[in-house]
């Protein structure tokens, strides 16, 4: 990609609140592959914890978000796949059903807005793969992260529903192991690779929640497998930073790194570990000896 692309940074709400390092990756990472990120002032929740209260809100928040791109002319970027599928599936909804779309404009109008419809929408996954490129990906690679193995966490939303134009296959997702391997990690498909993290859950059902994140960060480990890549913010959560939570649940001993894969890509750029949030994992990352400077995290 040769020249610069700008795009609309839009976070939603749990990674400017607690997964700090998703963000700083992001922000240190992206501008180096020629993206320009523009903050959103003014921007709100996308709506999807609304769903199943209020559709019309939803539809609304998710519309004003994109609205408040279009009036940039710039299209969206959404690193968590929460916030990409409650965005996508309003662009979907609002092109079949005017009437609706209107609705909503009228609304907008109060703050001198429009929804047009004309926006792209991009997660971390197909903005990595598919809009910068294997080619350009490997071309900024400096130290490879090789003689490691890491297992792929892509989170539900980033691939499910299938009919809602996900980031990547439903059933057959490989853009994150091919974006791994093009850093020098190791990687292949493991029985539990689809499986939830329990983020979705943890509100109203706990213990199930983290049952399903240490059961996951368990399998993983008995596989055999280094560490585990996310691009999903909730995954992040459940599966790095409540691990110590979730081992106690299920009355296991889980020791597994567990770091998003844009900050393994920054590592293998050269970029300092500081300015990608390493000392913010909660996992013991320190155990990844194969990724050389990396500190001991108390």
């Amino acid at each position: 990609m040769n020249i610069m692309r700008e795009l609309g940074l839009y976070l939603g709400c749990v990674i400017p609140t607690e997964q700090y390092a998703y963000e700083m990756s992001i922000r240190e990472v992206l501008p180096r592959f020629d993206i320009e990120l523009t903050d959103l002032y003014g921007a709100t929740c996308c709506g999807a914890p609304l769903r199943n209260i209020n559709l019309f809100t939803t539809m609304y928040l998710s519309a004003r978000n994109m609205a408040l791109c279009e009036e940039k002319g710039i299209d969206l970027y959404a690193p968590c796949p929460i916030c990409h599928l409650a965005l996508t599936e309003a662009k979907k909804k609002l092109k079949e059903n005017q009437e609706l779309k209107e609705k909503i404009n009228s609304k907008l109008k109060e703050e001198d807005l429009r929804y047009k419809g004309i926006i792209e929408l991009y997660h971390t996954l197909d903005l990595l793969h598919d809009v910068i490129g294997l080619d350009e990906i490997e071309e900024k690679v400096e130290e490879p992260l090789e003689d490691i193995t890491f297992a792929a966490h892509y989170g539900c939303n980033t691939i499910r529903p299938n009919n809602l134009d996900r980031p990547d296959d439903s059933e057959n997702p490989q853009k994150l192991e091919e974006l791994m391997e093009l850093i020098g990690i190791e990687t292949e498909d493991y029985p539990e690779k689809l499986d939830c993290c329990g983020g979705q859950v943890i509100s109203d059902h706990n213990e199930s929640a983290l049952t399903k994140a240490g059961e996951k960060v368990e399998a993983v480990q008995n596989h055999g497998f280094d560490g585990m890549a996310t691009i999903c913010p909730w995954g992040q959560r459940m599966l790095d930073s409540k691990q110590d939570s979730s081992a106690d649940t299920i009355g296991e001993s889980l020791s597994l790194p567990v770091l998003y894969y844009i900050q393994l890509l920054g590592v293998a750029m050269g970029i300092d570990q500081s300015k990608l949030g390493l000392e913010l994992n909660l996992s013991p990352v320190d155990k990844l000896e194969a990724i050389e400077g990396i500190e001991e995290v108390e």
